[in-house]
């Protein structure tokens, strides 16, 4: 399947750094306990994983969009080639790799909370040489997007070539891991949610430190602004300007799954497009909504008619 046109040359440019996996979800009752086998409710099994999730809320939002990701070659590898192509994803440095597996999630749902059992096959194979490779790329772009679902040192090469280029670098933090202390100066923009925020810090999870003070930490480590995603709570902003609060919209989730994913893509789309970040924060945290509202990942990604549809059902208040 041949990829549609690219995106016109006046659609903001976003490169992505990522990862592709299928998710396999089930909705059961209730959360399991070991050696136990419940009967699910729902099922779904689709593409994901970080990086595509991203790629795509960014393009439906339109973003002219490349994305670098390895792939197995396997069935869900062609699975992944036939979506970016459907979507309309660059797809020049979609790497195959043959002796690597397709990455693959397990997700349990339960209500409106899930758990992800992850196994990131090739995209942990991915390499700084392919990231070189795609250095005319990232000089085209207004804005580099990475997760940590994809070796560090790819990371790390794609903020310095986006850096050189005067591109603005966005990292979403998930799976939270540690960081060296040499990549925090490259971020623009960390986005993280309050978990990863202390993960980052070295913190338990459940650290009773406030928000405000974990993204004030963060940015001291060198990082140029911070969103903290809190859910149903909306978002936090902290930056040169101060600390912003931006609430989310009252709904009744069926599947959280890609919420922060379709946040973060319609994030950087907006930013690349020339947003300010309290007006581009605003339409993420809606996208994000409208995702939970919906059961699948790529299903729950709005386009753009989806998300002005909605932004004016939950418009900001005062």
């Amino acid at each position: 399947m041949s990829n549609p046109p690219p995106s016109p040359p006046s659609a903001p440019s976003v490169f992505v750094l990522g990862s592709f996996v299928v998710g396999v979800t089930v909705g059961v009752p209730r959360w399991l306990v070991p050696g136990e086998t419940l009967l699910g409710d729902t099922f779904d099994l689709g593409p994901g994983g970080k990086g595509t999730n991203q790629a795509i809320a960014a393009a439906r939002q339109g973003a002219d969009v490349t994305l670098l990701v390895a792939l197995g070659d396997d069935l869900f590898g062609r699975m992944a080639r036939d979506l970016y192509a459907q979507e309309g994803l660059r797809a020049d440095h979609v790497h195959t790799l043959p002796a690597e597996r397709t990455g693959c999630g397990i997700v349990t749902l339960v209500g409106g909370e899930n758990q992800i059992a992850l196994y990131p096959g090739a995209n942990l194979a991915l390499t700084p040489a392919q990231v070189e490779a795609a250095a005319p790329a990232i000089a085209r772009a207004r804005l580099v997007l990475a997760q940590l679902e994809t070796p560090l040192d790819c990371v790390a090469d794609a903020f310095r070539l986006g850096r050189a280029a005067g591109a603005r670098n966005v990292l979403n933090p998930a799976p939270a891991r540690a960081l060296p202390a040499d990549l925090f100066p490259l971020i623009d923009l960390l986005t993280p949610n309050e978990t990863e925020a202390r993960l980052l810090l070295g913190l338990a999870a459940d650290d009773p430190t406030p928000t405000e003070a974990l993204a004030a930490r963060l940015r001291a480590l060198g990082v140029g602004s911070v969103v903290i995603t809190r859910g149903s709570k909306g978002a936090l902003i902290v930056d040169a300007q101060g600390v912003r609060a931006v609430a989310a919209p009252c709904i009744t989730p069926v599947d959280p799954t890609g919420a922060g994913d379709t946040f973060n893509g319609v994030l950087a789309q907006a930013l690349a497009a020339g947003l300010d970040l309290d007006t581009a924060v605003f339409r993420a945290t809606r996208a994000g909504a409208w995702c939970a509202t919906h059961l699948g990942v790529i299903a729950g990604i709005p386009t753009s008619t989806q998300l002005t549809s909605f932004l004016q059902q939950h418009p900001k208040t005062t």
